[in-house]
């Protein structure tokens, strides 16, 4: 059993925010950049909360990396809570950013973040009663979860035969296969579960200060996402070829994914009732569907949690 402590971090940004809008138009200069997807703030991350207070209440602290922003229903007051500005982890160089990729590279320069951590977006929720040993090894290696190679497979086969064009996601996993396969002469053939994540605060410092520490340099002042991009996969194939991480291949049993889009996915939600689930909002979805994302959530999230405002104050 893991008895030590376990942070969660959460990237999030405020898409309404007329601040935020005038800084990303200002260096949006392409007019087929689409955001809505990618930045649509849902206040997901609400029902986020609640899920880990309801089901994992043994989180230390919920780190919320922001740019010069916060919730608004948002309880700072909550000792849990932590507000991150990009500021305090990134570079002057590197900011400003609209690139999750490279967000997710600073996490583990977070002041008191614990040495295991969890790394989610605000879409990613637990859907039951979960353990610290669900993340972690008593001795504290991060439970790597992958699906499976044959999954892999299907894409790798789609994509480089003619069948449909590689898509940027698996441009970035690809980009951090090759990286691991150079240093360790090994082919990583997995693809990630796209949902909460457990890392060390060592790996990540090995493995971007020391290994690639040039191929992050390059990275690291990417305003929007690139082809040349590190998916952070990268971590877990180091610590996996160097034995300091479990590898779980999962399948929608245990951590689903599904697009809002697709409505049909729900039922399929509730029918394999996760540990682990993801409602991704893409540049395919319509204020419909997000509407009915918002009413599923509130469906299986009723009760506020302590990190809510309570109204009137």
């Amino acid at each position: 059993m893991y008895n030590k402590e376990i942070d969660i971090v959460y990237l999030w940004v405020d898409s309404n925010d007329p601040i935020w809008q005038s800084k990303i138009n200002k260096y949006i200069k392409s007019p087929q950049i689409n955001t809505r997807g990618r930045y649509t703030n849902n206040d997901e991350l609400k029902y986020s909360l609640r899920s880990v207070e309801l089901f994992a209440p043994w989180i230390r602290k919920i780190f919320i990396v922001t740019d010069q922003q916060k919730p608004v229903w948002l309880n700072i007051d909550n000792p849990k809570i932590k507000i991150i500005d990009h500021r305090e982890i990134m570079d002057i160089k590197c900011l400003p950013c609209f690139n999750s990729n490279v967000l997710e590279m600073f996490v583990y320069k977070i002041p008191d973040l614990s040495e295991t951590f969890l790394l989610g977006n605000d879409d990613t929720f637990l859907g039951k009663p979960a353990l610290p040993e669900d993340f972690f090894t008593a001795d504290g290696l991060p439970i790597i979860r992958m699906l499976h190679p044959l999954k892999r497979l299907k894409y790798y086969w789609k994509e480089h035969f003619g069948i449909k064009p590689i898509s940027p996601y698996y441009q970035y996993i690809t980009n951090s296969t090759n990286l691991a396969k150079k240093r360790y002469k090994k082919l990583f053939f997995y693809v990630s579960h796209h949902n909460i994540d457990a890392y060390r605060k060592e790996d990540f410092k090995k493995t971007i200060e020391v290994y690639y520490k040039n191929e992050f340099e390059k990275m690291s002042q990417n305003m929007f996402r690139k082809t040349n991009d590190i998916q952070r996969i990268l971590h877990s194939y180091v610590a996996l070829a160097e034995k300091r991480g479990q590898l779980r291949f999962v399948n929608g049993k245990e951590s689903f994914c599904l697009h809002i889009n697709i409505k049909e996915s729900y039922n399929n939600l509730l029918k394999r009732n996760p540990l682990l689930f993801c409602l991704n909002d893409t540049e395919l979805s319509t204020e419909q569907d997000r509407n009915k994302m918002i009413e599923f959530l509130e469906s299986l999230f009723p009760k506020k949690s302590s990190f809510e405002l309570i109204v009137g104050k």
